[in-house]
């Protein structure tokens, strides 16, 4: 955690927000896939919780929601110009198909911080991006980690449209937040301790996700990084039955 203080914050702001000018242009190409209907244009913006948290790290940010919300606030504020800015450039080269906003929020037993202080921390600087992201047409989706299910209302609220990726590990039920946010987005919530077992566990995973996938506003994946131990022929039967049920 570099960051402790306001000083330390702008000591260092000078280096937190460089162009991406040059990696923007390389996306020009994928426009005319896009619109071919060949490909999707994804990008990825660190979020209100996630920058002030790699800054300062978790203990000194949970501490900063009470002792300095002042900190918190110019590094929201900052991090949303930025945002913005990258988004209009984006847009000039290629409007993306969806926009994943990363914040890790959660874990195992829910958010990892409380609804005041999503409200007072990071909803309003949503309440600035999101539009944007609306105006463009493209689909925002939160990377919450852990179990989202509590976090989910406080961002449908801001125009949010989606979460991923439901991890199986933390309790997550796909099924019960259909039932409960019909128009929700969700992606991942495929079980990956099941990938090395085997093709019968593999598609057995698939089997019970089958339901939610019929529902729409769903695509399966695996919910969170592929475990290490699982090979490259393992992960092949796991694309082979994927492609096999999303046909179905």
């Amino acid at each position: 955690g570099i960051v402790s203080n306001m000083d330390d914050y702008l000591a260092v702001r000078p280096r937190l927000f460089p162009s991406h000018q040059q990696a923007i242009e390389s996306m020009r190409p994928w426009a005319q896939r896009q619109a071919r209907g060949e490909a999707v244009a994804w990008i990825t913006l660190e979020g209100c919780f996630w920058f002030p948290r790699t800054l300062m790290v978790f203990a000194k940010i949970s501490l900063a929601f009470y002792d300095q919300p002042e900190l918190l606030h110019r590094i929201n504020q900052d991090l949303t110009d930025f945002n913005l800015r990258i988004l209009n450039q984006v847009a000039m080269a290629c409007v993306p198909t969806f926009v994943t906003i990363a914040e890790d929020v959660s874990y195992n037993n829910g958010p990892m911080i409380s609804e005041k202080h999503f409200d007072e921390f990071i909803a309003p600087y949503y309440r600035q991006l999101v539009p944007r992201l609306q105006e463009l047409g493209a689909i925002c989706i939160v990377d919450t980690d852990g179990d989202a299910t509590r976090l989910v209302p406080w961002l449908l609220r801001e125009g949010i449209q989606g979460v991923l990726p439901l991890e199986r590990q933390a309790g997550v039920d796909g099924m019960q937040l259909r039932n409960r946010f019909p128009t929700l987005q969700m992606i991942g919530h495929y079980d990956k301790m099941v990938m090395t077992h085997g093709e019968e566990a593999i598609r057995g995973e698939f089997e019970r996700l089958t339901p939610l996938m019929k529902t729409g506003g769903f695509i399966p994946s695996v919910d969170h990084q592929t475990p290490p131990g699982v090979s490259l022929d393992q992960y092949r039967v796991y694309l082979r039955a994927l492609s096999d049920y999303v046909r179905r």
